[in-house]
C-alpha cells in the first residue's frame, strides 16, 4: 500500500482512473488513427503494400494514444490506462463501423476485426511502456509542472 503513494503524482485525482488522462489517449486515438481506418476503407485498394501502410499508420497512432494516457495519468497505474484508451477507443470506433455496415447490408469481417483489435492490444503495451517510462524519468506533460 505504501508502493502506491510512491508511484502517485501530486494532485492526482482520488480513485483508480484518472480520467482525464484517459479522455486525452482517447482524443488522440480517434483523431489520428480512426481517419486513417475511415480513408482505408474509402480507398479500398487491391494493393496489400497500401492497405497495409494505412494499417501501420492506424496501429501507430493507437500507441501514441496509449502512450499519451499513460504519461499524463497522475494514479501509479500507466499500463492500465494505456489498454483501457486504447482498446475502449478501439471498440467505440469499431462499434460504429459495425453498426454502418448492418445498415449498409454489408458483411461483418470478424476476424480482421478480431485480429486488428490484437494489434492494437500490442499496440497498447507499447505506449503504456514508452508512457511509464516518460514518466520514469522524470518527463511530465506541462500540465503538470
Amino acid at each position: 500500500m505504501a508502493d502506491e503513494h510512491i508511484n502517485k503524482i501530486e494532485g492526482a485525482p482520488p480513485g483508480r482512473w484518472d480520467t482525464d488522462a484517459l479522455w486525452a489517449g482517447g482524443r488522440v486515438c480517434l483523431m489520428l488513427a480512426i481517419p486513417f481506418r475511415v480513408i482505408a476503407s474509402i480507398v479500398d485498394s487491391d494493393s496489400s503494400g497500401v492497405n497495409f501502410l494505412f494499417f501501420v499508420l492506424f496501429v501507430s497512432f493507437f500507441v501514441i494514444g496509449a502512450g499519451c494516457a499513460a504519461w499524463v495519468q497522475r494514479v501509479g497505474t500507466p499500463m492500465s490506462h494505456a489498454m483501457v484508451t486504447a482498446l475502449g477507443t478501439f471498440a467505440i470506433a469499431e462499434a460504429v463501423f459495425i453498426l454502418y455496415r448492418l445498415v449498409v447490408g454489408q458483411s461483418i469481417p470478424w476476424l480482421s476485426i478480431f485480429l486488428a483489435m490484437s494489434f492494437v492490444s500490442v499496440g497498447a503495451i507499447v505506449g503504456g511502456f514508452l508512457g511509464s517510462r516518460l514518466q520514469a524519468q522524470g518527463l511530465r506533460p506541462s500540465s503538470q509542472r
